[in-house]
């Protein structure tokens, strides 16, 4: 750990601070858009205006990046936010660094470290702590919520912090290591391609669009549509919205548009009986 302490500046150990007590705000201005991108790009300013110059073009690039859609569990989340932070400032020192790994590589990690920090503190630590607190609580005991809270924020907060530094301190040195080797072009690809499995499950689990209709020929046959589209393609329906509503983005459509958009769509296609969640 004493290494580790003098790679650190002063002005990062700051930032690191002020990111820990930022990324407390990971779940505020929650929406449906970008989750929790908002509360992630607030936890990201103190590493943005470190590395980049005041009101510069980098400086909104990366704020815009940092806003991107995010979700994963509260505990494991600083981690990425330490790693991305790593990475903006490489980009900040390196004039031909690709951009796009810093979104891709928040993509492709915050699944697997969403299923690690629930199987944890949901399933484990939780669990635990309820086991202990129960017995003093059902006797009214003030104890028994008082441990409770305790004993899961203690482990809680001592893992986002000591998370969140890992994620920075690991993040540099291993830019650095594959830098010199030549490995980014590689890391980068393999990279957005688990941000793209990412996204195409985040598909398959988020959007159920079927189709009711049935059409009856004159010989007493029913054929069901949607069982036709199955057999071509299955969640041919979400998919084909999902790139349509890229198609949107791509030409600069506001996302408050789109999701108005999408509103009336499910209201016109619920009632004419098109379509159906």
């Amino acid at each position: 750990m004493s290494k580790t302490k003098t790679l650190l500046s002063s002005d990062e150990k700051g930032m690191l601070r002020n990111m820990f007590k930022r990324s407390w705000l990971l779940f505020s201005g929650f929406n449906m858009v970008n989750y929790q991108g908002l509360g992630y790009g607030t936890s990201m300013v103190p590493a943005i205006k470190l590395f980049y110059k005041k009101d510069s073009e980098e400086e909104k690039k990366a704020l815009a990046r940092a806003v991107q859609f995010f979700n994963c569990t509260y505990e494991t989340a600083p981690f990425i936010m330490g790693l991305n932070a790593a990475m903006e400032k490489e980009n900040a020192e390196v004039e031909d660094f690709d951009t796009e790994s810093i979104s891709a590589t928040k993509a492709a990690l915050m699944g697997p470290l969403s299923a690690i920090g629930d199987s944890i503190f949901w399933g484990v630590i939780r669990t635990v702590a309820a086991a202990i607190a129960i017995p003093l609580a059902v006797t009214g005991n003030i104890l028994g919520p008082l441990l409770f809270i305790i004993i899961f924020h203690a482990a809680s907060i001592t893992t986002r912090y000591q998370l969140l530094k890992l994620g920075y301190t690991s993040g540099t040195k291993f830019l650095h290591s594959v830098g010199d080797s030549g490995l980014m072009k590689n890391l980068t690809y393999c990279v957005s391609i688990v941000g793209m499995i990412m996204v195409g499950s985040m598909v398959a689990q988020f959007v159920d669009i079927k189709t009711p209709l049935e059409i009856a020929f004159s010989s007493g046959e029913t054929m069901i549509v949607q069982e036709i589209l199955d057999s071509i393609f299955l969640g041919i329906l979400p998919i084909c919205f999902t790139f349509g509503f890229f198609a949107l983005l791509r030409r600069k459509m506001k996302i408050t548009h789109l999701v108005i958009g999408c509103m009336v769509l499910g209201f016109v296609f619920m009632f004419t009986g098109i379509l159906m969640p």
